[in-house]
């Protein structure tokens, strides 16, 4: 069975590189019925924070990339990785390392001064004789120092690293916690992982892990290394760029589906299709499609492929993320129609929720004045006329519903011969108080009978005031 991972650190948010490398992984899953875990991945304890873990697990409910197994932390598995150790030294393939840090930087500054990469020289290798006190050693790995390590990459192709480019990489810390490297090897091996997708900023551990991985006598996963996104300036995503944290974008009004609908086209392609549900990414994605080549990010681009699901969304789950923004802006959802039916009616000229939200309120609540600039042109004296006989056929209708509304406007533009921009217009201000609305017919239907006229007889004394500044 295909077993793929997501494994965060939980130093900081769920950033958007983070979102495109495990929606990969969900998709890589999905597609060949395996399963997919989340591992948070905490051993650094002094960066790892309870609030990064919840914007973690919260991003990615809000996503909607469910996981089969997980969250698994790797704090809770301290004793796995002390018994993996403990049977590398019995191979004789871990050592105890005494080199202070000062030693170490003196180490490297001669390599650079001998024009030398530096790296770790294996001093500590086969050291036998009297450790020296008051030094809590770290633990490394004896890297093999003969022979190639070949990675058969599934997005990079085949990439050779000798042996001699490694040293002998630390697998447990001074204060005896393992390292990143040590960990992921264990949990990949003992978490049956098939396929590890990840970010190619982890392109040059892999040689390192893979020797690891055969040193413990595991079963070396394939791996796939993403290339990084990139800010529109060239450099590496990054908070001058704008929200960089997945929640961020939901704050802002994206539905889940559009953010990874971008995100999945941000390095795959499936000939010259835009815009996916979720079940078509599932159906088409494949990791040989995948660009080898960094990705740009291009919020006008993401916010199109946003207004297209909003355009699309099923009604009832637009509103569901629709009702946040709402109340946000102090409406009470049960003074006024289904939300879905306004989200129904908004759809079409909205392309973030914070947009739909915005042109949802009128339907919820009233409003004490009208939009200065839409009121000055079209709540003039003229318009009384219209807006009082208007007024009389709306009162007289029994059928409060879209037609019969449109009908009452038309034959009010029919009696007094004037065309239907002077009476929709009048109408449309003194009902929602702004001069931007869907279809005035099927906005009157939502905020109802009462409330519509409620707010002409508002619009009538507005005007009555008007003529008496006069």
């Amino acid at each position: 069975m295909i077993r793929t991972r997501f494994a965060p650190s939980p130093t900081g948010y769920l950033h958007i590189g983070g979102v495109r490398t495990a929606l990969y992984s969900w998709l890589y899953a999905k597609k060949q019925g395996g399963e997919f875990t989340l591992r948070i991945e905490d051993t650094d304890l002094e960066r790892s924070t309870e609030e990064s873990v919840n914007a973690i697990l919260e991003g990615m409910s809000w996503l909607g990339l469910d996981y089969d197994h997980g969250p698994i932390y790797q704090t809770h598995r301290f004793e796995r990785y002390k018994e993996v150790i403990q049977q590398l030294f019995d191979k004789d393939l871990a050592y105890y390392c005494y080199a202070t840090p000062e030693e170490l930087d003196a180490m490297r500054e001669a390599q650079k001064a001998a024009g030398e990469k530096p790296r770790y020289d294996g001093r500590y290798r086969d050291f036998t004789g009297e450790p020296p006190a008051g030094i809590d050693p770290v633990i490394r790995f004896k890297n093999p120092i003969d022979g190639d390590v070949v990675i058969e990459d599934l997005v990079k192709g085949t990439v050779v690293i000798n042996n001699k480019e490694l040293d002998d990489l630390v697998i447990a810390r001074s204060d005896g916690t393992p390292t990143y490297n040590l960990t992921v090897v264990v949990d990949d091996w003992d978490m049956g992982m098939t396929h590890v997708i990840r970010g190619d900023d982890h392109l040059n551990n892999t040689p390192r892990q893979i020797n690891l991985y055969k040193a413990i006598g595991a079963e070396v996963p394939k791996f796939a290394h993403i290339p990084m996104v990139l800010g529109e300036d060239g450099s590496r995503l990054s908070k001058r760029h704008g929200a960089v944290s997945v929640l961020q974008y939901k704050e802002q009004g994206f539905l889940p589906e559009a953010l990874l609908n971008y995100l999945v086209r941000l390095g795959w392609s499936h000939g010259d299709q835009e815009v996916f549900s979720m079940d078509e990414m599932v159906q088409y994605f494949n990791l040989e499609a995948v660009n080898g080549s960094p990705s740009t990010f291009d919020t006008a681009k993401l916010t199109w492929i946003n207004e297209q699901h909003i355009k699309s969304a099923p009604a009832e789950h637009l509103a569901t993320h629709l009702s946040s923004f709402v109340a946000q802006l102090g409406c009470d959802l049960s003074q006024g129609p289904a939300l879905s039916d306004v989200a129904d009616l908004l759809r079409e000229r909205a392309k973030t929720l914070v947009e739909m939200a915005e042109g949802a309120v009128y339907f919820y609540s009233d409003f004490e004045t009208f939009e200065a600039g839409a009121a000055k042109k079209h709540l003039r004296p003229v318009a009384e006329e219209a807006l009082l006989l208007a007024y009389a056929k709306f009162e007289a209708l029994d059928n409060w519903t879209a037609e019969p509304i449109h009908n009452a406007i038309n034959a009010t533009a029919d009696e007094l011969e004037v065309g239907m921009g002077k009476v929709g217009m009048p109408l449309r201000v003194a009902i929602t108080g702004g001069g931007q609305s869907p279809a005035i017919d099927a906005t009157a239907e939502l905020i109802g009978k009462e409330r519509c006229l409620q707010r002409i007889k508002m619009a009538l004394a507005f005007i009555q005031s008007r003529k008496e500044a006069q």
